[in-house]
């Protein structure tokens, strides 16, 4: 395992999503709070964002080289190089003053996000699909904050409720009931975005923690790399051979004695691990 780098010194407020473009060998990345969509290339070290004119909050890979991605407008396309946003469907039964908030695209081609209250108050959210076809279903409730989700190579999902410290496994598709898959105390911070590799661990960021840890597929901690920022926010594999793990983080909500401690705290982070991902899901197309 090599030492974690920062990559991208952005300082984004809330940083989240990151997402491997093969085609183009670039992670992509939102900051949430201030509308930007980030890419960095680590062929060339270039970092660089372009400023959306309403909020993004998770992207995932589609046809065309555009994204299906979830934020103010429900789920729509948007044209990465542009900001060009497309409608596709409005969730249902969301209250007044919820958002969206992480997604990911599954090995069915479907695209999964989370809703929450944007004051983190209610316990208000929702998990939606977006169907191939493009029709949303809402699917679970009763959410304060989800993360995730993650997907083994059998398809099953993985679902973290951070406000509750608690992460949730889904049996492949998504539908049957889920169980609890891993609970953490406070001090250990509350589990956030997360990724699976290639040997169907599951890696995540961890709010509060200053960490990202692996899971072992029974839910125990099996490894733990610390991280420079106190609030780690996603992960993501990619790079060469897929065998970089980059990690997202946060500064809204640190005081200046906090960022005084951790100058790099918003910024885009990248380690070796010593084992590989997978390659993303594609919306609309099933994984073979």
């Amino acid at each position: 395992m090599t030492a974690v780098r920062c990559v991208a010194d952005i300082s984004a407020l809330l940083g989240e999503g990151p997402l491997w473009d093969v085609a183009r060998e670039t992670l992509w990345w939102v900051d949430i709070k201030r509308a930007r969509l980030h890419r960095h290339s680590p062929a060339t070290g270039e970092t660089r964002f372009l400023q959306l004119d309403r909020r993004i909050t998770a992207v995932g890979l589609a046809a065309g080289g555009r994204f299906v991605a979830c934020g103010d407008e429900g789920f729509v396309r948007l044209d990465p190089e542009t900001g060009a946003i497309e409608p596709i469907a409005t969730p249902e039964g969301e209250a007044p003053g919820n958002r969206f908030n992480d997604g990911k695209v599954d090995p069915l081609g479907r695209f999964w996000a989370g809703t929450m209250d944007d004051a983190e108050q209610e316990a208000s959210g929702a998990i939606h699909c977006l169907e191939a076809d493009g029709r949303a279903r809402r699917v679970a409730e009763g959410f304060r904050v989800p993360n995730g989700p993650a997907f083994d190579s059998a398809g099953r999902m993985y679902l973290a409720d951070s406000a509750l410290g608690r992460i949730y496994a889904y049996p492949a598709g998504g539908d049957a009931p889920r169980t609890l898959f891993a609970s953490f105390r406070e001090e250990q911070g509350f589990p956030d975005g997360m990724t699976c590799d290639a040997e169907d661990h599951l890696w995540v960021a961890f709010w509060d923690g200053w960490c990202v840890r692996r899971l072992s597929p029974d839910g125990r901690i099996v490894a733990e790399v610390q991280m420079p920022v106190e609030r780690p926010t996603s992960l993501a594999f990619g790079g060469e051979g897929l065998g970089t793990l980059f990690v997202t983080s946060a500064s809204v909500g640190l005081n200046e004695t906090a960022l005084a401690a951790q100058p790099l705290a918003g910024g885009l982070f990248a380690f070796e691990p010593g084992m590989v991902g997978r390659p993303a899901s594609v919306y609309g197309r099933t994984r073979g």
